[in-house]
This record gives C-alpha cells, structure tokens and sequence, in this order.
C-alpha cells in the first residue's frame, strides 16, 4: 500500500503534486495537539474567537484568485464559481463572528427555589471528514462555526484537493488562530475512521455519500459521540400545472448543472405534469444542448470535467444501468473522445423506480426527466425517495407552493420558483438518508457545544 497520494488536473489529466500521507502515530499526536489547544482556546473570550473569524474572511477575499485557480487545478470547478465560493466563505465567517454573542450567550431561568444559568459550552475536538467538490466551502461551513464555539479542530480532506486542504490551514495561522486550532490531516479513509475513537475526540461532521456517513455514524455512535452528517441527495424539482415554463427550464439548467453537477444540493429528478411535460422537456433539452463544455479557466465555459476519471465513469455505469432497465436517452449519455475528465450534459426520461436515475444520486451533470399525472402525483413521487436533502417547487400558487413545502414535501430544504445553494443565514441540512443536523444560520454554532445547566438555591 502506498503512503502517497498524486493529485491530478481533470482538464489536462496531468499530476499537479505528490503528498506523503500521515502515518497514525502522527494522526493521533495532532489530536493531541488539538486538545492541548483546546484547553486555553476554550477561555478565550467569544468576541476574541469571532475577531479572528473576520481575520480569516479577509484573508480569503485577499487570496481569491488563487484560491479559486486551485479549485480548477485540483477538481475541475470552473472558475467564476470558485471566486463565487471564495467570497460564500468569506460572508460565512463574517455571519458566524455577528451572531455568536447571541446564539451562545447564557440564558437565565427561574426555578423553585433560586435561579438557574443554560451556557453553551465548547466540548473539545472535533473531527471534520469533507469532500472534494465544494473543497474550501465544505471546510470553512464546519471549522470556523465549531472556532468560534470555542472547539478545536482537525480534517481530513478528500486526497484529490490536498492542496486546498494544506492552503486552509496555512490561512488559519495567517488570520492569527493558535497552531493546532485548526489542522488540515492528510490521511486517508481508514486512519481517519481511526481518530473516531480516539478519546480526545468528542464529535464528527461528515459531508459525503449516505453509505460511507452511516459507517461514521456507527462508528461514532458505538462510543456515544455525536456526529453531524450532509448526506447525498437525488432532489426533486417540481413543474406544477400553473408553472410558468420559461422560468422553471431556466432555473432547472441551472440547478443541475452547477458546480459541474457535482453538488449534493443539486437539482436532480425534474417532476413535471402531464399539462406541461412535452414544452418543458423541448425547452429543457435544448437549453441542455447550448450549455460550452470545455476548459473550466475559460470565461464562456458552462461546464468543466468532472473531478476525476472515476467519478465519471461510475456516473456513466449508474446511466448505462438505467438505460439497459428501460430508460430513454433526451440527449448526452455518451463520453466524449476527448482529454479531460468529461461528461456532457445528458436528460434521461422514463425513468422508474428500481433503476439508478430514479433511486440514487447522479453526482454529474445527468438530468432526470419524470412525467406526473397531476400535481398530487408529482408530490407523491418526489418523496419516493430514500433522500431528503432538497427540492424545489414551480407554481404561480405561491401560498398552495408553500403549503405543499411546508405540510408535504418530506426535504430539510426547499426553494419555489427558484434555485439557491447555501446562504450563511439560513439553515442548511437534510432528512431521512441525507443526514441530519443544521449548519448556517446560527445553528452549527450550537451543534457541537454543552448545554450545560447551572442550578443556583436562594440563601434563605
């Protein structure tokens, strides 16, 4: 077994660095290191914490051309949504530094006979396992809460963006966190399964595949420590009998093919009615047919490679499969004959239970075409499904939209007439098996914190 990883560029397939992995003696030590830390990070004073945190966010902005050039380099993001990223980080940490006085601020409490204190308090490291495909938002969404909570830190990034993982940490130290605050590990899958049960660490974020999440969880779960998991999704979008048709076709292209459709949050399954499927399948094929493929540092690119030829390949297995159980091709669903890590931009219709395009996550730039009979239907077969990250809702009804949002759609997240990624002040997370747990809006200051009571009795 090698104890080096070789990132690679999926436009020119070339190696971009080599990285010699930690060892567990060496995983193990920075956890350590981490709890050292944490013992006097924990009384630094929260305004202290959340200075630090806009530190960080200029530090970002500062280094934004070459954050997003490295995005490009190691996972083929194009790169007017890496400087997109970049600044989504930037607002997070800014929000995060605002709102940490109240979200964590004491609470007092009557009680029978004297007075009580609710604090939250820090619990110590916690572990961050992320992937590649958002690869500085992913990291800065679960650190700079858990900073600012008064927690340390350590990551283990996916091995394609080591380099993004080694440039985080170096930014850390630049806005002037303590050394081993914040630590990028680079280790791979099993020496991270490792530092679970090491007794220092007190809790897990997890952002990746349902299969390998559950794994962490019960892992986690065996020593009674909590984890936070963003799991996959196949997210519906559904185009209601009173949708207005240009909109939802626009929105729709772009809710499946940002980020190279490789976004957890991706519109996926698109549920249309028997009144609107044939204008919006037209529409929507031939928007799909417009979008550039090509090289991600171009400034009229739509879409770059994937991130990697794996990844690919397992996309054009998931599409083989469906079409072999039934499904029909709108267009794309052919590798290209070219170099670089390419899949175009591909509709499957007919599509049905049992087959990939219905059941999992396409993690590509493949569309999902579903003819509902009605509006009733179309809600009934976007929750048939083992997911529940997000979803999304076209109707000129926006009271019934929301109604149905709200009562039925069975997602942590939902737009209407629109798409969206994440948003600092909004709340971030999913159902059933897309996890569980809420970042953004406050709420990830507060999931990996003690809720601890303090009861004081009146004298007399």
């Amino acid at each position: 077994m090698t104890n080096t990883v070789t990132t690679i560029n999926p436009y020119t397939e070339h190696p971009i660095k080599e990285y010699r992995l930690l060892d567990e003696k060496a995983a193990q030590q920075a956890v350590d290191n981490a709890d050292k830390c944490f013992q006097s990070w924990k009384l630094v004073s929260i305004k202290e914490r959340a200075a630090l945190a806009l530190n960080l966010a200029k530090v970002l902005e500062s280094q934004q051309q070459q954050l997003a050039q490295l995005m490009t380099d190691e996972m083929g993001k194009v790169k007017a949504q890496g400087l997109q990223e970049v600044q989504l980080c930037a607002e997070i940490c800014r929000y995060t530094a605002k709102q940490a006085a109240e979200v964590l601020a004491d609470e007092q409490r009557d009680t029978e006979n004297g007075r009580a204190i609710i604090s939250y308090q820090p619990i110590g490291v916690i572990l961050g396992i992320q992937p590649w495909n958002f690869p500085l938002y992913q990291v800065i969404r679960y650190s700079i809460v858990n900073l600012v909570a008064g927690n340390t830190t350590v990551l283990k990034h996916a091995s394609n963006v080591f380099g993004m993982a080694e440039k985080i940490a170096a930014m850390f130290l630049e806005a002037g966190f303590p050394t081993h605050c914040y630590q990028s590990l680079l280790i791979d899958g099993d020496t991270a399964t490792g530092l679970i049960s090491h007794p220092k660490v007190r809790g897990v974020s997890f952002t990746g595949s349902d299969e390998v999440g559950k794994s962490v969880a019960a892992a986690a779960a065996k020593l009674a420590k909590k984890t936070v998991l963003e799991l996959g999704s196949n997210d519906a979008y559904l185009i209601l009998d009173d949708a207005d048709i240009e909109l939802a076709v626009k929105t729709c292209v772009e809710g499946r093919m940002v980020n190279n459709g490789e976004t957890c949050v991706a519109a996926k399954r698109f549920i249309v009615t028997e009144k609107n499927y044939a204008a919006f399948k037209h529409a929507f094929a031939t928007a799909m047919a417009h979008l550039k493929m090509g090289d991600p540092n171009a400034q009229d690119t739509d879409i770059g490679p994937l991130a990697r030829a794996d990844l690919r390949d397992k996309l054009h297995q998931q599409v083989t499969e469906s079409i072999e159980a039934g499904a029909t091709v709108v267009c794309g669903c052919e590798i290209p004959e070219q170099r670089g890590f390419f899949y175009p931009p591909s509709i499957l219709e007919n599509v049905s239970p049992q087959m990939p395009a219905y059941d999992d996550e396409l993690f590509g730039p493949v569309a999902s075409l579903i003819r509902a009979k009605d509006d009733a239907q179309a809600m009934q077969i976007a929750n048939d499904s083992r997911y529940g990250l997000g979803g999304g809702i076209f109707s000129a009804n926006v009271d019934h939209a929301i109604a149905l949002a709200k009562q039925h759609f069975d997602t942590g997240m939902v737009n209407i007439n629109g798409y969206a990624l994440a948003q600092p002040n909004l709340p971030f997370g999913g159902v059933k098996d897309s996890g569980y747990g809420r970042e953004h809006g406050g709420f990830g200051l507060r999931e990996f914190v003690n809720v601890k009571l303090i009861m004081v009795a009146n004298k007399d």
